[in-house]
This record gives C-alpha cells, sequence and structure tokens, in this order.
C-alpha cells in the first residue's frame, strides 16, 4: 500500500472510531453553552478545516515540526465524587426523599464509575487515544512532504512525556496513528523518554514557589473563596438538589452539604464525555440543567484560571514556570535551523498544568488577559475559558520551513503555529513576514522573545 492509500484508509478507520465513540452525553454538538460547561475535560475537536490553511510561501519547504499536547480524554482521577453522590442518594432513598428523576441517577453513576475503574481511575480512555491518532493523520496529512522526507532519510522522531501513564499512552497512540498513515515511519519513532522537569514541571522542587502559592497564598484563597461565595453558588445548588430530591429530603441538607453534593455530581457530568466509549449510553445532562452545569463549569474554571492560568495582574508565579519548555520550543527550531539538530519531529505529551501556563506566557488567544484582585475573574470580563484554552488533546505546534538555496532577500527560516490545528499569531509584539500572515522569520520570534 502506497503512503496516499495508507493515509486515507487510516484516515477512514479514525473516522469510523470517531463516529463510535459519540455517546448521549457528548461535549460535542451541544451548542457553546453546553461545551462551555464541561472545562478542561472537554473532549478535543481541532479548531480548523485542513482546507482552510494559508499556503505555504513560495520557496519554502517544511523541515521539522515540534508539539507539546495535552494527554487525551481520560477516566476521573478516583472514586470520591461518585460515592459521595451515591452515598446521598442512599441516604435518600431510605427516607423516600427521591424524586422521579433522582432515582434515576445511581445506575448512571454506578456504571460511570465501572467504567473508570475498567481502565483505570485516571487513565486514557479509548476516546483519548483516538483523539492522538486522529491529530497524528491530521498532522501528517498536513505536512506531506516533511513526512515523506523524515521516512526516507531515517530521522529519528522524537518522544518525550511526563512520565505518567495517561500521557505515555497518549504518545503511544499518537505514534501509533502517525505509522498508520506512513508505515515507513516504524523505524525511525524512538521509545519515549521521561523529562519531568520539562513536561511535569509543576510538581518539580524548582517549584516550590508555585507549589506554596497554590497551598496557601493569602490573594489566591481570597479570590477563589469569593468566587464559591457567590449567591449564585448556592442557588444552583439547591435547584439541583430539588430536582433530585423531594422538597422534605431536600430541607434537612445544610447549604454545605447541597453545594458538595451538585459539585460532585457536577465533576462526573464533566467526566462523561471522555469515557463516551467505556460507559456507553450513560446520560448525566438531564441531571444536571444547562445554566446549573454552566455556573459549576464557571467555578471550576475560576479556580483554572488562578491557579494554572494568567492569574492575577501584576504576578507571573502561575505561569512563569512554563519557560522551560517554551526554551525547549525555541532551542530544537534552531538546532534544525542551524543544522544541529537530528530530529524530523520532536513530540512532547503532558498535562492541563503544563499547557495552561505555556499558553499565558506565549499569549496565546483567551489566555492574555489577568484578573484584578479586587474584581474576580467571570466570563463577563474575561475571555479565558478551560473548554477552548486546554481541552483534553490540547496541543501547541510549530511547523518550520526553510528556503530555498537560490531564495534571495527571504528569510532563511519561518515559523508557523497550530493552536488546537488553528493557525494562530504570536504575540502582538512579533511581526509576520506580511500582514495577515501566519508565518513568521525565526530571527522575528527569536527578537520578540528576547531570545536574539
Amino acid at each position: 500500500m502506497n503512503r496516499t492509500a495508507a493515509l486515507a484508509a487510516a484516515l477512514t478507520t479514525a473516522l469510523a472510531a470517531t463516529l463510535a465513540t459519540a455517546g448521549t452525553a457528548d461535549a460535542q454538538g451541544q451548542g457553546p453553552a453546553r461545551s462551555d460547561s464541561y472545562g478542561t475535560k472537554t473532549p478535543y475537536a481541532p479548531q480548523q478545516p485542513l482546507a482552510r490553511y494559508q499556503h505555504v510561501p513560495a520557496g519554502y519547504t517544511p523541515v521539522f515540526t515540534e508539539n507539546v499536547a495535552r494527554h487525551g480524554s481520560r477516566a476521573m482521577s478516583d472514586s470520591e465524587d461518585g460515592d459521595a453522590v451515591l452515598a446521598l442518594l442512599a441516604r435518600a432513598e431510605q427516607a423516600g426523599g427521591l424524586t422521579g428523576l433522582g432515582a434515576q441517577l445511581a445506575p448512571q453513576v454506578r456504571t460511570l464509575l465501572a467504567a473508570g475503574a475498567s481502565i483505570g481511575y485516571g487513565n486514557l480512555s479509548a476516546r483519548g487515544a483516538d483523539e492522538q491518532r486522529q491529530t497524528a493523520l491530521r498532522m501528517e496529512q498536513r505536512l506531506p512532504g516533511l513526512f515523506d522526507s523524515i521516512a526516507a532519510r531515517r530521522e529519528p522522531i522524537v518522544v518525550e512525556t511526563s512520565g505518567v501513564t495517561r500521557a505515555t499512552a497518549s504518545a503511544d497512540a499518537f505514534t501509533a496513528g502517525l505509522v498508520a498513515g506512513e508505515p515507513a515511519l516504524a523505524g525511525v519513532i524512538a521509545a519515549p523518554v521521561t523529562d519531568k522537569d520539562l513536561l511535569y514541571f509543576h510538581k518539580q522542587p524548582q517549584n516550590a514557589a508555585y507549589q506554596a502559592y497554590v497551598a496557601n497564598d493569602p490573594q489566591l484563597a481570597a479570590a477563589l473563596a469569593a468566587v464559591d461565595a457567590d449567591p449564585r453558588t448556592a442557588e444552583a445548588a439547591r435547584h439541583t438538589v430539588r430536582r433530585l430530591f423531594t422538597g422534605a429530603f431536600a430541607d434537612t441538607l445544610t447549604t454545605e452539604e447541597r453545594t458538595a453534593f451538585a459539585r460532585s455530581l457536577y465533576a462526573l457530568y464533566s467526566a462523561a464525555p471522555d469515557l463516551a466509549v467505556e460507559a456507553r449510553g450513560t446520560d448525566l445532562d438531564r441531571f444536571l440543567t444547562p445554566p446549573d452545569a454552566q455556573w459549576f463549569g464557571y467555578l471550576d474554571d475560576a479556580e483554572e484560571f488562578y491557579q494554572k492560568g494568567p492569574g492575577f495582574t501584576g504576578r507571573t508565579v502561575t505561569y512563569q514556570m512554563a519557560g522551560v519548555l517554551l526554551d525547549d520550543l525555541f532551542a530544537q527550531a534552531e538546532h534544525e535551523a542551524d543544522g544541529t539538530g537530528t530530529a524530523g519531529a520532536v513530540l512532547r505529551f503532558t498535562h492541563a498544568e503544563e499547557i495552561e501556563p505555556l499558553a499565558a506566557l506565549l499569549g496565546l488567544p483567551g489566555s492574555t488577559e489577568q484578573a484584578d484582585p479586587a474584581v474576580p475573574y467571570s466570563y463577563a470580563n474575561n475571555p479565558w475559558r478551560g473548554a477552548r484554552v486546554a481541552p483534553m488533546a490540547a496541543n501547541v505546534q510549530w511547523d518550520l520551513y526553510r528556503a530555498a538555496t537560490d531564495t534571495k532577500g527571504k528569510p532563511s527560516h519561518l515559523v508557523r503555529m497550530l493552536y488546537n490545528e488553528k493557525e494562530t499569531a504570536f504575540k502582538a509584539d512579533c511581526h509576520p513576514i506580511a500582514k495577515g500572515s501566519y508565518f513568521y522569520d525565526l530571527d522575528e520570534l527569536e527578537r520578540c522573545f528576547g531570545r536574539s
């Protein structure tokens, strides 16, 4: 089978897998409000069709590509939220306190928990593996000449991960996708290498200041407390509880108990789409109204924003640690440009804790606005959304293009950035080769990021 036929067959198989993973509890196709409500648990979808990319400037050829990708969709981290929901449902059942809708919830939760346990809590799901395979196939389709060259020249494809099981499994799924599209790549894909300093930096000793910020920073604690104390939190919890429990039973619960239950239910609701294969038929959408789900999604987004995203005005503790990752992106491109690089591609697999600060450091869309400590982050005053910044399998890709030897008066190397597969401009201080272009002179990027 030739390369074109192999890629076409792989894309057809991937499409079939996508259709097979579609469940009733699915973040895609639910409309903006429903999709946003899943936050960083949102399953992945590419943000730009392959046919709509800008043409590569004349005289340039792709010579290298690199990415930073979050692991794909996964099971919930543990059974804690499910156990809490089931415990209160059992207590209500014994007291005759369940509504008709409430009586339908426990079987759904048990199915979801069994699905998570079946693959191992926190591990990559079938949907997550499919997300990675399809992203790899689209990468090949965008850069066919590059992967032909990598295979022909036997240039290594370097694979790096955080060492966490779901990240390594994501790397395996991604590289399997590459091989499905171009079988000749099988012999050049290196075994995954663990680099925690690069791809799990938020947990490393050198970032003790960040860990202290998350654990006990008074400004952070005050901001999150203010968000949680918003009356709409208690109201959304009350509304959720009264749909599932009788009024008499609901009245026996404290505000704290209602809120804890509703937030645990939301955690299960947001995890369900990621387990669409393992928990086929599970539907938690009906147990949370769209407005209530979106509110609880906002609470999760606020925590992500303050802990991993742009954070507070004038403070950089949440994202400066991603400098090691940005440095590596530049270093790999520079090595290829100056002739010291040997890899045809460098693939990195990591976590939301690394993607979100990298997005802020790069100034990617939705990650540029910080929050005034006196004005809590909200959907009304800030564009940051977990579903768009760091959904499952979120990725940043840099493609490097080299000018032909007879191309005079033009940059020797150009870089194009894709963010969740959408052509994306670098920060405003960086100037593309032409107005509206997504191609940048590598030397210009080095200047605007202070590397030259």
